[in-house]
């Protein structure tokens, strides 16, 4: 098969798997397009009236991204057939907008064209509509709803009632096979051994699922691997790149890694992240030291504030770190209070970059759970920091993480974007349980992910992503399908081939593997190597910035990089290779069966049987078995977890 054919194949399977995963990309900040500080005021005053708030004068909405491209009036990319564009340039009476007062001005003409053009980028937690939710602080009981048959599982009693309210027909329960390999996938990152998928369909124990869920976890190794991925992005952790090389960075991988092996629990992990009993620990607090002067907004001090407000709180402190934010209620002194409390030396308020002559005062975004003493020293002032953050009376804190990893088991967030957490959730009831289970499991990780996998919500058939749902509007129908992170497809890979490194770039020990886990998986994992540029096509961020979830959008350049890129093929051709010589003598037939099994967990159908025979033809070599193992790893069966 030609590298030329390839391309055009794979360009049609990744058409299939974008109408799989319908999503649009939403980076609030394209190049030349500022949506917040220049699209926002325009919109707001020029169509506000008419038009946001729940006002819709023509069918036009534009509270959120979704409610504006459900107008139609919006075509992204293509400003020249927008029918917004069109009114605000005409000056037909009956057809021009706004209708009456001033017109836009040039300048403002060519910003929105601009935006539109640019694909209408749009900050995630941002809406128009001039909320009235509050969310709680502190704790919240929650009583149960009453059990129903097949719905006894305290987060399915919740999730039924609120099937029941919304008129949801409760999907099915996913078959064996699919559950195994979407739990191994979601908890360890790892495809299911085929041998212990045959093994778990056989069990007739009704526990089994249980079982398997509590086996999984038990890999420390497999879990540390896996989870290692989700922590890098989050707390900026990389092995090499901008800030390493002079000092003005310092990776906290060592520390990391032993936290996530003895499932450290997560109160005193993030302790020891804000307050440093090691200098192990301390990467994340003192963030990256950029070279030559930066923006106000960029100083290590004021990343501190942002990256804390970010990760543990849901909270945008990057607005606020410019200006009283245009997002949601934080104040640029709720940002610089957090910045003072890690700064040696007193910090001046910058606003929008210029000095405002008043120095900020340390303390904590939630005053009402206690103060930072701002005459201590550092290290106490970031003791007494860390002690607020997981203070079990911060339900915020375990909202957040628990909102997180829901949206990581299930592909859509409690609250989405999962970095809006001042947004209200779809059941504030489950939110607030999940969160008090957290904390009587001694914020216990993998209780919780336990606990969720052992719901029928979880088990439960996936579903294709809502495409456009605004969170006003947005339904749980059950799990979402997701696509494979880089480390995941490339961890694949290497556990199909057997083609994965012996020794991992970051600086860690490894132990053994479980011997009895019922996971495959290479010696070494995708997330203990540098990030190359496989990786890198595949959507693995460089951590410069705090990285919440990644991105689902599929692209040209992404098809391409894979039919035709070299590291595939390479990759591809040395699996071939070591396959065949770890199964001399098998035939055609054998080969198929055998990578379909280790693949896709199944056995090939009579049709996939004879497309393999044709690729592989009565004598396979490494150049038709690299083409059969593409074919296979190219299919959305493959590439998604459902």
């Amino acid at each position: 098969m030609t590298r030329t054919l390839r391309s055009w194949i794979s360009l049609g399977i990744f058409a299939v798997l974008a109408h799989a995963v319908p999503v649009f990309a939403q980076d609030g900040k394209k190049p030349g397009v500022d949506f917040i500080h220049d699209v926002v005021p325009i919109l707001r005053n020029q169509c506000g009236k008419c038009h946001t708030n729940g006002v819709s004068k023509g069918d036009f909405a534009m509270d959120t991204r979704a409610s504006l491209l459900r107008s139609e009036s919006v075509v992204p990319g293509k400003s020249g057939e927008s029918d917004l564009v069109d009114r605000i340039v005409s000056d037909e009476k009956d057809f021009k907008m706004p209708p009456e007062g001033a017109r836009l001005t040039a300048k403002e003409v060519e910003t929105l064209k601009a935006w539109v053009d640019a694909g209408v980028p749009w900050e995630e937690s941002f809406s128009f509509r001039q909320g009235s939710y509050e969310p709680p602080l502190r704790p919240r009981a929650v009583t149960l709803p009453p059990s129903q048959p097949g719905f006894e599982h305290p987060i399915d009693r919740i999730v039924k009632a609120y099937w029941d309210k919304n008129r949801v027909s409760p999907p099915p329960v996913s078959d064996d096979v699919s559950f195994a390999r979407r739990v191994s996938m979601d908890l360890v990152g790892l495809l299911p051994a085929p041998a212990e998928i045959d093994k778990f369909v056989k069990d007739t124990d009704p526990a089994k699922r249980a079982l398997l869920i509590r086996k999984i976890l038990d890999d420390r190794k497999a879990y540390a691997d896996h989870w290692l991925t989700f922590w890098n992005d989050l707390l900026r952790n990389d092995y090499r790149g901008t800030g390493f090389i002079d000092g003005g960075r310092k990776q906290i991988v060592k520390w990391l890694y032993s936290a996530l092996l003895e499932n450290k629990p997560y109160d005193r992990f993030v302790h020891e992240l804000i307050s440093p009993p090691t200098p192990e620990s301390e990467g994340f607090v003192y963030g990256i030291q950029w070279r030559g002067r930066v923006n106000a907004s960029q100083v290590r001090e004021v990343q501190f504030a942002q990256n804390v407000g970010q990760v543990f709180f849901g909270a945008n402190l990057k607005c606020a770190s410019c200006h009283d934010s245009f997002v949601d209620k934080w104040k640029l002194e709720d940002a610089y209070g957090l910045a003072a409390i890690v700064s040696d030396q007193p910090i001046e308020i910058n606003r929008c970059d210029n000095p405002t002559g008043k120095m900020a005062q340390a303390k904590f975004l939630f005053p009402e759970l206690g103060t930072i003493d701002a005459a201590a020293p550092k290290a106490e002032r970031l003791r007494q920091t860390a002690d607020l953050i997981v203070h079990k009376e911060n339900g915020r804190f375990r909202r957040t993480i628990v909102n997180r990893i829901w949206h990581r088991m299930m592909g859509h967030g409690l609250v989405h974007p999962v970095d809006a957490m001042g947004t209200p959730p779809w059941s504030e009831d489950l939110l607030d349980y999940l969160s008090n289970y957290l904390a009587d499991q001694g914020d216990d990780l993998k209780s919780l992910m336990s606990h969720i996998a052992t719901s029928r919500a979880y088990q439960s058939v996936a579903s294709p992503h809502s495409e456009n749902v605004s969170p006003d509007d947005y339904v749980f129908l059950g799990p979402e399908l997701k696509r494979m992170t880089a480390e995941q497809w490339v961890d694949a890979l290497w556990t199909i081939t057997g083609t994965g490194p012996e020794k991992p770039f970051a600086a860690v020990t490894l132990p053994e593997r479980t011997t009895d886990s019922p996971a495959a998986g290479p010696k070494v994992r995708a997330a203990l190597m540098d990030c190359d540029p496989l990786q890198r096509s595949l959507g693995r961020p460089n951590r410069e910035q705090v990285v919440t979830s990644r991105p689902e959008i599929l692209t040209t350049l992404e098809a391409l990089d894979m039919s035709n890129g070299k590291p595939v093929s390479d990759l591809l051709r040395a699996g071939a290779e070591k396959i065949l010589e770890r199964n001399p003598g098998k035939s055609t037939a054998e080969l198929t069966s055998w990578l379909f099994r280790a693949a896709l967990s199944r056995e090939p159908s009579a049709d996939e049987r004879a497309t393999s025979a044709e690729i592989l033809t009565d004598k396979p070599t490494a150049d038709t078995l690299a083409d059969l193992l593409w074919v296979v790893v190219m299919v959305p069966e493959f590439q998604l977890i459902r």
